[in-house]
């Protein structure tokens, strides 16, 4: 009973972690694209001057 329980724990674990890694995949994907559409449409300075779309 121990070693069966050991394996199902097991499989749990590796299953959300599984899952956990496909929907961090995602994400990111979202953000690269989020990322690369603010340099497509960043706005321009009066002085005509490319400016950063981010505050870091």
């Amino acid at each position: 009973m121990g070693p069966l329980l050991l394996v199902l724990l097991l499989a749990l674990i590796l299953f959300g972690a599984g899952f956990a890694l496909k929907i961090l995949w995602w994400v990111a994907v979202v953000v690269l694209v989020v990322w690369l559409l603010g340099f497509v449409m960043r706005g321009t300075h009066s002085s005509g001057s490319r400016h950063r779309w981010y505050r870091w």
